[in-house]
């Protein structure tokens, strides 16, 4: 991986990342792709309304369904899915927590029961990384002891015992199958664990960076704490984090997260909210959020936003958007998801721009003065 910190102001950073299929200019927001598509949209969505560079896809539904056999089969992640650019794999340690009341963690792994059919799988640190060399993705995530928040502090020490203890088995299997002529092209972050411990982020922080990763993340956060000790938690571990490596916040967030969290040095987002969001309705805009489903908007010719330049803006009006979530008609999740995912790009690349000219701190002023109108 290529890596190139293009300009800092204050914290936040501009940086140049590049994998085997494309060039990554941060910050960046990871659509995601749990599936290989992401929902209501297609590769070419992605490609010619977005101009995505990178979407995040989920090795543990991916290995349930279609399996990990059938998309090498079929071309790793970029064949299957006719995306030429950018792919991350979560490892699927969060859906083994999130998705199954039967898990059981081990030394070794997780043990977890299919949300389809109940069968029984177990992952380990090397078993994952197998699966993500069948995707094929260019940044693989390694296999992590994620827990609920809150929680005492000896579940947490367990965590990140673990968490270290897979991230050099993954790390150490990686670099050797690279020398096999295996992956060579994949890259691996690991992930720092501690909940809103800020000794337990040190400790892990500390821990993982004595190995050849290739970016970091942080976990385990926005699983319930409140917003104010996500931030805190993220200011304090960022600076035990590599200068010259990527820094990956996962699961986060709204646009605001995005904005506050660019201000304590992250780099890379991803999260369901923007297309989860347009589904049920609610649109994010420049000046904050609004619910299509209301009535206001019946007789509206307006766009979602004046300032927006995304396909659906461009094309249709409020009055049509509310129409056809009120008819229940599949269209309006396109248009929406479309509006949804063009604003938080757009979000990354003007803060980008505003990092690079040095005006970050003005740029994040009118960001929250627009909110207020």
């Amino acid at each position: 991986m290529y890596f190139q910190l293009d300009n800092t102001d204050g914290n936040a950073r501009a940086c140049t990342i590049k994998t085997a299929h494309s060039t990554i200019q941060t910050p960046v927001f990871m659509p995601v792709g749990t599936l290989g598509c992401v929902k209501a949209l297609d590769s070419f969505d992605m490609t010619h309304y977005l101009k995505t560079d990178i979407i995040l896809a989920n090795t543990y539904h991916l290995y349930l369904r279609p399996s990990d056999e059938t998309v090498k089969s079929l071309g790793g992640l970029h064949g299957f899915a006719n995306y030429p650019n950018s792919f991350l794999t979560d490892s699927g340690g969060f859906q083994a927590f999130s998705l199954s009341k039967m898990t059981k963690q081990d030394e070794n792994g997780i043990t977890f029961k299919s949300h389809i059919d109940g069968s029984k799988h177990y992952f380990t640190p090397q078993k994952v990384i197998d699966i993500q060399y069948n995707l094929n993705s260019d940044i693989m995530m390694v296999l992590d002891d994620l827990i609920a928040l809150p929680a005492e502090k000896e579940r947490i020490a367990l965590s990140i015992e673990r968490t270290t203890s897979w991230a050099k088995k993954s790390i150490d299997y990686h670099r050797a199958n690279q020398k096999k002529g295996i992956g060579i092209n994949q890259n691996i972050f690991a992930i720092v664990q501690g909940g809103i411990d800020k000794e337990f982020r040190k400790l892990s922080a500390l821990q993982l960076t004595e190995f050849d990763f290739d970016g970091f993340a942080i976990g385990g956060l926005s699983v319930g704490e409140a917003n104010i000790d996500m931030y805190d938690t993220v200011e304090f571990t960022v600076p035990y984090l590599p200068k010259d490596k990527p820094r990956y916040l996962m699961g986060v967030g709204t646009p605001e997260d995005l904005i506050e969290n660019i201000e304590r040095g992250i780099d890379m987002f991803d999260c369901v909210m923007p297309t989860r969001n347009a589904r049920n309705g609610t649109i994010f805009t420049s000046f904050g959020k609004l619910n299509i489903k209301g009535a206001k908007h019946k007789l509206s010719d307006e766009p979602l936003d004046a300032t927006c330049s995304c396909h659906t803006c461009q094309n249709y009006s409020k009055g049509y958007l509310n129409h056809l979530f009120r008819s229940g008609e599949l269209t309006y999740f396109r248009l929406a998801s479309l509006h949804n995912l063009h604003y938080y790009l757009d979000l990354m690349r003007q803060t980008r721009e505003a990092i690079i000219a040095n005006k970050f701190q003005e740029f994040k002023k009118e960001f929250y003065q627009k909110r207020e109108q």
